[in-house]
């Protein structure tokens, strides 16, 4: 296994390098620049600063420079956040959006599972039908009617819960965004799980552990769920990316200071150097929880275990 989860991380490199380059030839061919303001500068200090952080180079010269720098781990200086280089402004988000985004994946799993468990378990009743309208509910609505929903709701009407800010530390700030991100996450694992252990439980192998007189809690435990959390399990690792990439809405109106919120300001300053920063670090994030979820597939199913044959 270790061998496999090394090839797959020195199989990764292409797949970041590539990403490197269409995103710094984006970044730069999109209209507008770093030092387009409102009011134009003149010609002679637009060409200073534009030489000072070598924008006057040409293309394959600027990237080979950028490239240089992040072998060394440098991702360059921002270019609107005069007092912070890049390298700095991604260690003061990723914590945050790390909380946040790990917090919701948990979050939905602890509640979405059960969930779907028990909706299949009790199949065409009541609360199997209440359960899939809340998963149609949670998929078809998006984050930004949820979010100003719930604090308007939960921090202005009621006020229990602070509605922006973030202080390190406190979890009463953490609360309303990962419900937030949380909720659509749910619906889908909810609706993901119950539909796997209803397949599941119609399986041979179901049956006969029933006819051989297993409890039927052993039997769904020890039997249905395992094979039943497969679809799960493949599900969470691009949820989790969604999650953590998609929180640049939930950070914008909660006044969070993540990485999706320094991607948002990056691209309204057409700030090259931290929009690159964070595509490579949410490509990243990517490859390596598409990684862990192969991982924990290959735990649940091994007939999916690399070097076995099927």
């Amino acid at each position: 296994m270790l061998g496999y989860v090394l090839r797959r991380l020195l199989g990764a490199i292409p797949t970041l390098a590539v990403i490197v380059v269409l995103a710094f030839l984006l970044t730069r061919l999109a209209p507008g620049g770093p030092f387009d303001e409102e009011q134009a500068l003149p010609p002679e200090i637009k060409a200073n600063l534009e030489r000072a952080y070598g924008l006057d180079q040409p293309l394959p010269v600027q990237l080979g420079r950028y490239v240089a720098g992040l072998l060394r781990g440098d991702f360059g200086p921002s270019f609107k956040f005069k007092d912070f280089t890049v390298t700095e402004l991604i260690a003061t988000g990723l914590p945050v959006s790390l909380k946040l985004g790990l917090a919701a994946v948990l979050l939905a799993m602890l509640v979405g599972i059960p969930l779907g468990v028990l909706a299949a378990a009790r199949h065409n009743s009541a609360v199997d039908h209440a359960v899939t309208g809340f998963a149609v509910l949670g998929i078809a609505v998006p984050v930004f009617v949820i979010a100003p929903l719930l604090a308007l709701v939960f921090g202005i009407h009621l006020g229990w819960l602070p509605v922006a800010g973030w202080t390190p530390g406190t979890v009463r700030d953490m609360v309303l965004p990962v419900v937030t991100l949380a909720l659509p996450v749910i619906a889908y694992i909810a609706r993901l799980t119950r539909g796997s252990v209803l397949e599941v439980l119609r399986s041979p192998f179901v049956r006969a552990a029933r006819a051989r007189g297993i409890p039927g809690r052993r039997v769904l435990t020890r039997h249905v769920l395992p094979a039943a959390l497969v679809p799960v399990v493949s599900y969470l690792g691009p949820a989790t990316a969604a999650v953590l990439t998609g929180s640049l809405v939930v950070e914008t109106i909660f006044g969070l200071p993540g990485l999706g919120r320094y991607l948002v300001q990056g691209a309204l300053n057409r700030d090259y150097t931290l929009v690159m920063g964070m595509v490579i670090v949410f490509a990243a994030l990517m490859i390596v929880l598409n990684l862990v979820v192969d991982v924990l597939y290959a735990w649940l199913d091994p007939r999916m275990r690399p070097g076995r044959r099927r």
